[in-house]
């Protein structure tokens, strides 16, 4: 039942021969991947042999692999990539050290948020980027009219003929260590960082220390030619399981992450949606006339004023009932007052199946352990909001 209805979740209605396939689609197959449409690609949600508890526990617990292809990797170069950065993100990559990297939001003349990203710089006026499959298009869209207007000397370009791949889990590094070259580590990639790793075969792969799931572990781009044996070394290990979307989505709701089209969209600030972080110090009340981002004044205003009026939060159920999904209401305690809406929301196998899931309130309402309700098929369920993350994240940190 729970693998019927979690297939049906991640599944669409567009046609089976419009969808583009990733590198590793054969294997996926092979492997008895279960394929479902997702962002344009056909993606495996689940595979033989495996529940979505399974695969969830066993990334949390050993090591997890995810074909993250569908997310497009770009490549900023040129005299003002630094400067043109700053205009569309809050973010201070020009003091950022060259090999880290950090996530940020691309804004809109408005403050909203066009997508979230993983953006490394690998030199001065050099950054590796990654944004969401389901974004492309517009995304794509935005950049060009941006870089049209600001008239910075930049170029953005689409890296072709690449993979990605996501290895998870706290098993993750000796899975990968046990494939590089002799004397090649990755302890020395702590979380955040980026660097170039030669396997033993003599193929280079670009790590980042880095996930979407609150564990230890990697976003390995690799050449399309060479991304299918490495996932199979990956995969020899006994260690290490191939998983799909649905554990994807539980993991990261866990790990308190936003999905965009969910937790984000283009009318969401950074603040409301808890993202304060991303607005760097130093770009924060800047003199007149310095370099502001898209959005300035009413980020700033909300930052310094508090103006915003809703807020994102994560909260647990406090008694056994059915999930709340995309687009369920909120409730004060006397179930007549709508004050929110759930944005994501599913079962916990890390927290003895409790239902969980991430929303918006209003302002007031968003701290840790206020009592709320959710309505479910025209029912009521008491929920408690809880501290982001919900299950303790484990980086490899300095």
């Amino acid at each position: 039942m729970i693998a019927r209805f979690v297939i049906k979740r991640f599944n669409s209605t567009q046609a089976a021969s419009s969808l583009k396939k990733t590198a590793l689609y054969d294997l996926h197959v092979q492997l008895g991947g279960t394929m479902v449409p997702f962002a344009g690609y056909a993606m495996p949600v689940l595979y033989n042999g495996q529940t979505h508890i399974e695969s969830h526990n066993w990334t949390r617990n050993n090591a997890g692999l995810f074909d993250v292809s569908h997310m497009l990797q770009s490549r900023l170069t040129g005299a003002g990539a630094t400067d043109f950065l700053h205009k569309v993100t809050p973010t201070d990559f020009r003091s950022l050290p060259s090999g880290d990297g950090t996530l940020s939001v691309l804004l809109n003349e408005k403050g909203g948020i066009v997508d979230d990203t993983l953006v490394t710089k690998q030199a001065e006026n050099d950054f590796y980027i990654v944004t969401n499959a389901g974004c492309v298009d517009r995304d794509l869209q935005f950049l060009q009219d941006e870089l049209k207007s600001s008239k910075y000397d930049c170029s953005w370009d689409v890296i072709q003929g690449r993979s990605l791949l996501a290895l998870q889990g706290p098993q993750a590094h000796g899975v990968l260590e046990a494939l590089l070259n002799k004397g090649e580590t990755v302890g020395d990639l702590y979380f955040g960082l980026r660097r170039t790793k030669t396997l033993f075969n003599g193929v280079e792969i670009d790590v980042a220390r880095s996930g979407y799931t609150g564990e230890d572990g990697f976003e390995i781009s690799i050449p399309n030619e060479n991304a299918t044996e490495f996932a199979q070394l990956l995969l020899d290990n006994q260690v290490t399981k191939p998983i799909g979307l649905a554990a994807r989505d539980s993991l990261r709701l866990e790990a308190g992450m936003c999905l965009y089209g969910h937790e984000l969209d283009e009318t969401i600030t950074p603040i409301e949606a808890a993202l304060n972080w991303v607005v760097s110090a130093g770009r924060r009340n800047v003199e007149a006339g310095a370099l502001k981002f898209n959005g300035y004044d009413k980020i700033m205003h909300q930052l310094n004023n508090k103006s915003h009026e809703k807020v994102r939060i994560a909260y647990v159920y406090t008694k056994k009932g059915p999930a709340a999904r995309t687009g369920s209401k909120i409730y004060l305690p006397d179930a007549k007052t709508e004050v929110g809406i759930v944005t994501s929301g599913s079962a916990s196998p890390s927290l003895n199946n409790t239902n969980i899931g991430q929303g918006y309130v209003k302002k007031g309402l968003h701290k840790k352990g206020t009592e709320l309700l959710v309505q479910v098929r025209n029912k009521f369920f008491p929920i408690r909001l809880a501290k982001m993350p919900l299950v303790p994240t484990n980086y490899y940190k300095h």
